[in-house]
């Protein structure tokens, strides 16, 4: 597919603080993209953005080099300067061809991905593709290829193990603790407002719970958590004079030193009775080792969640040859399918021309002598040009389809 091309910029090729720059806001996307499409004179195209990959996928005829580049990126900002457009050119990985499609499967199916396996790739990748398909940037390439990497993803994730055994931080913690069978009304302690207490709130908000009190440094990010959980807003300091009974502490600073200390604890679990559940997510840790030598909590931290991590992402990637197997294979079936799919474009002309033949033959050219024929004549003339019509149409494709395939 000589006109297919990606346009990658990600985890592996340039700092993930530097992707920053080629994100769009989603209220900003189609206006954008539809610009740019107009600007690079592209003619279908789609953007993907997540938190470790910016793409572009497109279809134009034009090669890709340092011009065609340079013009494509002047158009994505035109703000940048000339250092920051030949930064962006010179950091993007360029696939065309059979190169681009075998990388849209690979994305797709989470083998290009940071976390190899994560399903979420695919829901992005799919979300971003209906926007601007909804909108009208997307043509029969795009439509024909995407259709290929879903059934691509399907088949890498349906027949291997590659996402069985979650492998981030947060699953691994959330899996952990439903193991200990936790009732939906227990009380929560969120200490911590950052991006991973957010992102296991989250999973915890899913799950049906809903008892939350959050505490943080800044008490704006406290109250901005709290907000989304229904819950209560504390400063940390707050934290020592704490009275209110609790089951689950889930604790994730930045602080040097730990932030749950022996005598803090005890005024938390004061005369309790059950056994609390612990998950230190920070590093360093956030709970001080005197309270695991004096008091009996689950606890979960994260080293060992890192040690399960690592061995989950070891079997993933065991599996990752059978899921080369799977894409390309994917890829050689694509190829067949793909040049059918050319010879039906080149020959679906083909019936429209054969009726104007027909028509211009049977009104203009032989019109005075058919006008002389008797009925029973006409009628059996116009069954013959009619059957010859019908011929005339599927034989050259037949023909074409039987050519390709010996070719094979």
């Amino acid at each position: 597919m000589k006109n297919f091309k990606v346009i990658s910029l990600s985890h592996k090729n340039i700092d993930l603080k530097d992707l920053g720059r080629f994100v769009i806001e989603e209220s900003d996307r189609v206006e954008q993209i539809s610009s740019l499409k107009i600007s690079s004179k592209i003619d279908e195209i789609f953007y993907l953005a997540t938190c470790n990959r910016i793409e572009f996928y497109f279809a134009t005829w034009k090669e890709l080099n340092v011009n065609f580049l340079k013009q494509f990126f002047r158009n994505f900002n035109s703000s940048w300067n000339e250092e920051e457009i030949s930064f962006a050119v010179h950091n993007a990985d360029i696939f065309e061809n059979k190169r681009a499609v075998e990388h849209f499967f690979r994305v797709a199916s989470s083998l290009e991905s940071l976390v190899i396996g994560e399903k979420e790739i695919f829901g992005q990748l799919r979300k971003a593709y209906n926007l601007f398909d909804e909108n009208g940037l997307i043509g029969e390439t795009l439509r024909f290829v995407m259709k290929a990497a879903v059934k691509t993803s399907k088949e890498v994730f349906s027949q291997t193990c590659i996402a069985q055994k979650p492998v981030s931080i947060v699953s691994l913690a959330f899996r952990q603790l439903k193991s200990l069978g936790l009732k939906n009304d227990s009380k929560f302690l969120i200490i911590g407002a950052g991006e991973t207490n957010n992102l296991m709130a989250k999973y915890l908000q899913k799950h049906c719970f809903d008892n939350f009190s959050v505490f943080n440094r800044t008490l704006e990010k406290a109250e901005s958590l709290a907000e989304k959980l229904n819950g209560k807003a504390h400063r940390l300091s707050e934290l020592k004079n704490y009275t209110e009974n609790f089951d689950v502490i889930l604790t994730c600073t930045g602080s040097s030193e730990p932030i749950i200390s022996k005598e803090i604890y005890s005024n938390l679990v004061k005369n309790s009775s059950s056994k609390k559940v612990i998950i230190d997510l920070a590093v360093p840790g956030d709970v001080e080792s005197s309270v695991l030598e004096e008091f009996d909590v689950h606890y979960i931290d994260i080293k060992d969640l890192k040690n399960i991590a690592k061995s989950n992402m070891l079997e993933r990637k065991e599996e990752l040859e059978t899921c080369e197997k799977i894409v390309a294979k994917n890829l050689k079936e694509f190829d067949k399918v793909y040049e059918n799919r050319k010879i039906e474009i080149a020959m679906r002309e083909v019936p429209q021309k054969i009726k104007e033949i027909k028509s211009t033959a049977v009104n203009t050219v032989f019109a005075k002598e058919i006008e002389e024929l008797d009925e029973n004549t006409k009628e059996l003339f116009d069954k013959v040009l009619t059957y010859m019509e019908k011929k005339c149409i599927s034989v050259p494709m037949v023909m074409a389809k039987t050519i390709l395939k010996n070719a094979q």
